[in-house]
């Protein structure tokens, strides 16, 4: 599979996950995010927020009491130096290994390394290689 242009910002408008402990998940984010350059948006005391990630205890209203299981989210990187980064702060703040940093055969220059968050949820951040990005990121103003 050839990939020469990517789109984001068009499928997922957020997601949520439910987790056990959420000053685990906590600490762990902040890490994971502080290294990719994402900032927490907001929290209180049965989540957190970061850009379209979601993360709350079973405790939260828009939870209703159920753990959501494991899922696998990939945030994407700036450069090689970024993946290896996050996996050194992932691990170092409550994550588990799950594939060290290096290339991987899903298209040439594929970067990538995985993490198991505090509930088993499998992080990969991923550098696809040199690109030309037609903007830094999608900004969206509400009217009203």
């Amino acid at each position: 599979m050839e990939t020469m242009e990517l789109h984001r910002g068009r499928l997922i408008d957020h997601l949520q996950l439910v987790v056990k402990n959420l000053a685990a998940s906590r600490r762990f984010y902040q890490a994971v995010f502080d290294t990719i350059g994402i900032p927490i948006a907001g929290e209180g005391d049965t989540y957190f927020w970061a850009d379209e990630l979601f993360i709350s205890t079973a405790d939260s209203d828009a939870a209703l009491g159920q753990l959501t299981g494991r899922h696998h989210l990939a945030f994407q990187a700036r450069d090689r130096a970024t993946v290896d980064a996050f996996h050194q702060a992932a691990l170092a703040n409550g994550g588990k290994d799950n594939g060290a940093p290096g290339e991987r055969p899903y298209h040439p220059g594929y970067y990538a390394a995985f993490a198991l968050d505090p509930d088993g949820n499998n992080i990969e951040v991923v550098f696809h290689g040199p690109a030309t990005y037609s903007a830094e990121s999608v900004k969206v103003s509400f009217d009203g």
